[in-house]
């Protein structure tokens, strides 16, 4: 089951985060199943077809409307040896409604069960009680069954330390494993301990790496979106300036343009006559259209981006009220939507997005601020 996000919905105006996974519906006419999304988002609802919650969720798991695995799928073997196996236990009904209300948690910024558990192997380090023991073992249960072999992060002993742990002393693990003695306790705890111990030495490590690093997190992310004004561009058009068709004459490479648009298409033409005829175009976006017509020259995919920094670098420093209006979206990631533009420039939310656009007009942003430290 691999979940898959972000997705959100808005309640009142405000974003409620979320992630989905597919799951199996039984059709309501009866007969076989098919595979839907089911969403559960920070607040505790999921949907699926209907809006529900986690006490839904398992009435639904329960009844059969709804299943985790394939139900026409042969039941995998039991494993020959619990402690010689090498992959979780199976996906159950109730492993994956626990796995639902630890998404929940992740998604509202509360620490899942796998991490509560880590949090008990701490404190049971600092303190090895037998009651501390016993508030591991509640914790480790409390992980999902499916999951509790990756709770250490090992791919190699994955959770035998931990099983191994609280496994009382002359019996053996998972029944079919070593008997423990107390030497094997100590092993766990010695393994605890240099996993501590290098988990605060990477940190250590990291803090002199990323000492540059933002202390507090930057603005949010600013969303560049297409917008057409037929009767024209208003007095204030604020951050619409930063789109290519804004109508900002640029001098480049020895041409002058209506727009970063008329430059970026009438440059790609391989004949001067095709290049005339896209820089002197009514619009940006008659500009575009006549540029996807006409023939490319052989070298445009190796030289278009540094042409379209070219431009924007033109662009905002030949007009200083436009370099003030990027300059004020500060240290923002610019997402640079639409529907003209190829998903090479412009942000689309899935593989294709490859958002150059906002990379570009971010580089511009940073280059005219070192500009303005340099005069100072």
């Amino acid at each position: 089951m691999t979940w898959r996000g972000p997705t959100y919905r808005m309640v009142d105006g405000e974003r409620i985060d979320g992630v989905w996974c597919h799951i199996w519906r039984r059709h309501q006419m009866g007969g076989g199943y098919y595979l839907d999304d089911l969403i559960v988002f920070a607040d505790g609802s999921i949907t699926c077809g209907e809006r529900t919650d986690l006490a839904g969720l398992a009435k639904e798991l329960a009844t059969g409307r709804w299943a985790v695995t394939d139900p026409e799928a042969p039941a995998p073997p039991d494993p020959p040896s619990k402690w010689e196996a090498r992959y979780s236990e199976p996906l159950t009904a109730e492993g994956f409604v626990l796995e639902a209300a630890d998404r929940v948690e992740e998604l509202s910024g509360r620490p899942t069960a796998g991490q509560r558990c880590r949090d008990a192997i701490r404190q049971y380090e600092q303190q090895p009680t037998e009651a501390n023991r016993e508030l591991l073992r509640a914790a480790y249960l409390a992980v999902p069954a499916h999951l509790r072999v990756y709770v250490l992060g090992d791919m190699d002993l994955q959770d035998r330390p931990l099983r191994i742990l609280l496994t009382e002393i002359g019996e053996a693990v998972d029944g079919d494993g070593p008997v423990v003695t107390p030497e094997m306790h100590q092993g766990a705890l010695d393994y605890f301990a240099r996993t501590s111990d290098a988990v605060r030495d990477e940190r250590e490590r990291q803090a002199v790496r990323y000492a540059d690093d933002p202390a507090v997190a930057g603005r949010p992310v600013l969303v560049s979106h297409e917008t057409v004004y037929p009767r024209g561009w208003p007095d204030e058009p604020g951050l619409f300036v930063l789109r290519n068709d804004y109508p900002a004459p640029v001098e480049f490479a020895g041409d002058s343009y209506a727009s970063v648009q008329h430059g970026y298409w009438a440059l790609s033409a391989a004949d001067a006559s095709g290049r005339s005829r896209i820089r002197d175009a009514a619009s940006g976006r008659e500009a575009h259209a006549l540029g996807g017509r006409a023939a490319r020259r052989s070298d445009w995919p190796g030289v278009r981006l540094a042409v379209m920094a070219g431009l924007l670098r033109a662009k905002f420093t030949q007009h200083p009220e436009l370099a003030q209006v990027l300059l004020s979206t500060g240290d923002a990631r610019i997402s640079y939507t639409g529907f003209e533009d190829s998903p090479f420039w412009r942000d689309v939310p899935d593989d294709r997005g490859r958002n150059w656009m906002g990379r570009l007009l971010e580089l511009t942003r940073s280059e005219l601020l070192a500009r303005q430290l340099l005069r100072t």
